[in-house]
């Protein structure tokens, strides 16, 4: 069921993908028409959100039932009246999945006063969120604290800052309570924080977990949460996770391994790197040592010093190493407008091989590395993949487990048998079917897992093992 628009791209942009997912691989097995279908559906879903919230449960201080039961409560006093099921994934033990309601489209009605808020807020929005200050771009002229407005996302960044009106374009994603005036907004001489609209009819109803059960619960997407148990970090063992920012993959994989071991994280942004220390500390997850450095620059040059706890390291010092590469992020949802031009989109590709080189340096014999992006291109997914076996003979690619994603796409050269050891999030297999209370009842337990599966993030997931 679409309610919004199909995702926004630059024309080259738009072309590039399209020649992707057409690629002449996927035109002889599929046929002209199927191809033209799932990419259609790939830019439509897109700007949707995935169907279910995903949480992960912080195992290291209390047991996914008693945090199940703790956030059943929690979400039942944040709907009043309605109760949804909180389940579990049957192959991610600690991962618990909040089925989203919506769109409800029908039964909210536009109001007078409107307020304008910026894309990227639009979208946080659609995942739960309220409306914080500095996301309101705009407000109705008359605006005051404790009206009823209606919220509309700025797809193209065309509203100016302060209009009283805005009749661009726009797209309505709810109804909300103003927390501030139009004045307290706009005419404020200090930073703008805080709440701004209290978001109480939003077109997709998803829990708010500000300030919920901070230390038990860490907001996750699906595919980021299987790339941990992917790696399969044990006890004892020295992890590195090279581009480690916010912190979400790190924390796992510290808890997977019973905070028994190192996992080192290196983010380049010093902010970020407060980020991850700060995560760690909520968790309460003390085997974490988080560095500011270009994870391009990890691999210490001659003769380092043996042991040495900081980066740079010296080669083949890592059981195993997570490669969470900086990329073009065309997987996340939702995300209506994708303002990045053809040549950032394709400024990855090399950066994220000089992470690879780096990582299978710091790899020793017998160790695990995976690589993974929150992105759909080939070229920075299965290409690198084929670019990785052909460069590095030492590595082999290995099957995955758990595997809930699909195979890899062809178009990169790749045998049957490399793509089936690849996983694949692909937001174009998605059926937006739309979920209320009653269809929600229908539903199976198998059938909603199996949706929480395929309507999510595009994500990508590779697995290799360095021969001794």
């Amino acid at each position: 069921m679409s309610v919004f628009p199909k995702i926004s791209l630059r024309a080259k942009v738009e072309e590039y993908l399209r020649a992707t997912f057409k690629n002449d691989e996927l035109l002889t097995a599929l046929g002209a028409v199927e191809a033209e279908r799932k990419y259609e559906s790939l830019l439509n879903n897109l700007s949707h959100p995935p169907a279910f919230t995903t949480v992960r449960v912080n195992t290291h201080l209390a047991s996914v039932e008693d945090v199940r039961g703790l956030l059943s409560e929690e979400i039942h006093k944040q709907y009043t009246s309605l109760t949804v099921p909180v389940l579990r994934h049957p192959k991610l033990p600690d991962i618990l999945l909040i089925p989203v309601i919506g769109p409800s489209r029908k039964d909210v009605q536009k109001l007078t006063n409107e307020v304008i808020v910026g894309a990227q807020c639009g979208n946080a929005v659609l995942r739960g969120a309220h409306v914080y200050a500095p996301g309101i771009i705009s407000a109705s002229k008359f605006m005051k604290a404790g009206d009823s407005v209606s919220v509309y996302s700025d797809i193209e960044g065309k509203c100016k800052r302060g209009a009283k009106e805005f009749l661009g374009s726009k797209v309505f994603i709810g109804n909300g309570i103003s927390e501030l005036s139009r004045n307290e907004i706009f005419n404020s001489t200090g930073p703008l924080k805080g709440m701004g609209i209290k978001m109480t009819e939003p077109i997709y109803l998803s829990p708010s977990f500000d300030k919920m059960l901070s230390s038990y619960l860490f907001l996750q997407n699906l595919p980021s949460s299987v790339v941990s148990y992917v790696l399969n970090p044990q006890p004892g063992q020295r992890i590195l996770d090279m581009c480690a920012a916010p912190g979400g993959k790190t924390t796992h994989l510290a808890t997977l391994m019973c905070d028994e071991g190192e996992v080192i994280a290196l983010d380049k942004i010093a902010e970020k790197v407060k980020k991850i220390k700060q995560n760690a500390a909520l968790l309460k997850l003390n085997c974490i040592k988080a560095f500011c450095h270009d994870g391009t620059k990890a691999l210490a040059i001659g003769k380092g010093e043996d042991g040495q706890e900081g980066p740079p390291f010296l080669p083949e010092s890592f059981d195993r190493i997570l490669l969470d590469a900086p990329c073009s992020g065309m997987g996340q949802r939702p995300n209506m407008v994708y303002s990045w031009s053809l040549k950032e989109v394709t400024s990855y590709q090399p950066l994220q091989r000089k992470l690879f080189r780096v990582a299978v340096q710091l790899l020793k014999p017998g160790g695990i590395l995976v690589y993974s992006t929150c992105t759909i291109t080939l070229s920075e997914n299965e290409e690198q993949v084929a670019w990785a076996l052909e460069t590095f003979p030492c590595l082999q690619l290995q099957s995955q487990e758990p595997h809930i994603g699909g195979e890899g796409m062809m178009g990169a050269g790749l045998s049957p048998e490399q793509l089936k050891k690849l996983q694949r999030f692909d937001p174009s297999e998605a059926v937006l079917q739309g979920m209320d209370l009653n269809s929600l009842q229908e539903f199976r337990y198998e059938d909603l897992i199996s949706m929480a599966n395929k309507d999510c993030i595009g994500f990508f997931i590779a697995k290799f093992i360095k021969v001794p």
